[in-house]
C-alpha cells in the first residue's frame, strides 16, 4: 500500500490542471473534505488541496492553450535527469524537460509509448504528499493500457518496478511495487483496456484512486456537484468498492472503500 517512505519509483505527488480551478475548488472541497492553500501568485494560480492542514493533492491551471482538464500521477525519483534519459531511450516522449520548482524539487514530465502522461518529482524540500491511504487522500495509481506489456516493458526500464499478474475476472491484473519493496508496498496496477474501451475512443491513462467511507455516499455528493459516472459502484472480492467519475471538468478520477484485511 502507499506510504510516505517514498521509494524511488512510488507515487509521492499528484495534481490537477483545471480550466476553472475556482469550480474545482468548490467541487473537491465538497466532496472531500478538503481545503484549499493558495502558493501565492508567484506560483501561477497554483496551490495545495489539504486535509487537516497536511497535503493530499494540488491544483493548478491548464498548462497552455489547448490542453485537457485531468490528475497527473507523479513518481519519485532521485535523479529527473537520469530518468528522462530512460524514458527517451525507453519510447516514451518528454513532455517537458527537468526543471526546478524554487527550492522544493525538480521534476518532468513524460509520456509513455502507449500514450499514458505521468511525471516525476526529485524532492528536495518538499518531498511528497504529506498524506496518503487514508480516508480523503490518495490510496492508489492505476494505469490502464491500450497496449499493457509495452507499458509494463517500459516502467520496468524506467523505474524497476516488480510485478506480480493476478487475474481479475477475466483479464490479468498486474500489482506494481517499487524496487526492492515488499508485498505491503504496492503501490498501484497496470491493466489492459478492452476492445469496447478503444472503441470507444478511451486511450492510455493514470488513474487515481482516492479512499473514501462510504463510496455510494461519494458517488450521491459527486451526483449533486456535477460529476458523472464512469464506472458505477463495484465490489471486487478482497480489495473493496470502487467507482471511477468525471468531475464537471471531465478529469478522470476513482474512489474506493477498501475491504478490510482479510476480509
Amino acid at each position: 500500500m502507499l506510504n510516505t517512505a517514498f521509494r524511488p519509483g512510488s507515487p509521492n505527488w499528484l495534481d490537477l490542471s483545471s480550466p476553472d480551478t475556482r469550480a474545482s475548488v468548490d467541487f473537491y472541497t465538497a466532496l472531500f473534505g478538503w481545503s484549499f492553500d493558495s502558493a501565492g501568485p508567484e506560483a501561477g494560480g497554483y496551490g495545495f488541496f489539504q486535509l487537516d492542514g497536511r497535503t493530499v493533492a494540488a491544483l493548478g491551471p491548464l498548462p497552455e492553450e489547448g490542453s485537457l482538464p485531468g490528475w497527473t500521477l507523479y513518481f519519485t525519483t532521485l535523479d529527473a535527469d537520469r530518468t528522462t534519459e530512460l524514458v527517451a531511450q525507453s519510447g516514451g516522449r518528454v513532455r517537458f524537460a527537468p526543471f526546478d520548482v524554487f527550492t522544493a524539487g525538480r521534476m518532468a514530465g513524460y509520456t509513455d509509448p502507449t500514450g499514458a502522461d505521468f511525471a516525476v518529482w526529485q524532492p528536495h524540500d518538499t518531498r511528497g504528499l504529506d498524506l496518503v491511504n487514508e480516508e480523503g487522500s490518495l490510496c492508489w495509481a492505476e494505469c490502464y493500457s491500450i497496449d499493457a506489456e509495452r507499458a509494463k516493458a517500459f516502467y520496468r526500464v524506467v523505474f524497476g518496478w516488480q510485478e506480480q499478474d493476478v487475474p481479475l475476472g477475466e483479464v490479468i491484473y498486474t500489482v506494481l511495487t517499487p524496487a526492492g519493496g515488499g508485498t505491503d508496498d504496492a503501490h498501484g496496477g497496470i491493466m489492459q483496456l478492452g476492445p469496447e474501451h478503444t472503441a470507444r475512443g478511451t486511450s492510455s491513462h493514470w488513474l487515481p484512486y482516492f479512499e473514501v467511507p462510504n463510496v455510494d455516499a461519494s458517488l450521491a455528493i459527486a451526483d449533486t456537484l456535477g460529476a458523472k459516472v464512469r464506472i458505477p459502484a463495484t465490489d471486487v472480492h478482497g480489495v473493496g468498492r470502487l467507482a471511477q467519475l468525471l468531475d464537471p471538468h471531465g478529469a478522470v478520477f476513482a474512489v474506493i472503500t477498501s475491504a478490510e484485511p482479510g476480509a
